[in-house]
């Protein structure tokens, strides 16, 4: 099996993990930063907005099941791309809307999806696209925070919605439970 990797930011990694972990195709999801010019930050740099980090997830996934476009749908779906450096509650450039990417296809593809996008609302499109330098993963607790932490109210009131929209709406790409 040969896998591709996507890195998205559309706020809060914990719902953007969360949606994207849904998905069938999707070998693995990882919290973590980029876009920054600090190495090796931590959640609590990041937030300071002293790194240049945005929160992001690195997605790992198999091609053969799910194309990057499909995935490049549900993180348009599941955040605001015309919101400027905060998503929802949380306000900072560490939740600005990003993607990053990993070739010129993924360039081409990106920004082909987001001209399209555009149509579709009132305000601009304000998603970055640059390509990625580095990835640092964000610590262990960040990590399957959703699924680790279900009574969690911040997940309740923001990620439990992202992927009941995945769920309903991308109802074709969600992994199926065997």
């Amino acid at each position: 099996m040969t896998t591709e990797t996507a890195t998205f930011g559309g706020g809060c990694f914990w719902c953007t993990e969360a949606a994207m972990k849904e998905l069938g195709g999707v070998r693995a999801v990882t919290s973590g930063y980029a876009g920054g010019h600090v190495e090796n930050p931590t959640y609590r740099e990041v937030c300071s907005e002293s790194t240049g980090h945005a929160e992001v997830v690195q997605v790992e996934y198999d091609p053969g099941e799910i194309e990057y476009d499909e995935l490049l749908a549900v993180f348009f779906a599941t955040h605001d791309p015309t919101q400027l450096n905060r998503q929802g509650p949380d306000v900072g450039t560490q939740y600005r809307s990003i993607v990053l990417y990993h070739d010129d296809e993924q360039r081409r593809q990106t920004e082909a999806y987001i001209e399209a996008l555009a149509t579709e609302y009132d305000d601009e499109v304000v998603t970055e696209v640059v390509p990625l330098e580095t990835f640092y993963p964000a610590e262990e607790h960040h990590q399957d925070y959703y699924e680790k932490n279900p009574n969690d109210a911040y997940c309740n009131f923001h990620a439990a919605p992202k992927v009941e929209k995945v769920r309903a709406k991308f109802a074709e790409l969600v992994e199926q439970e065997a």
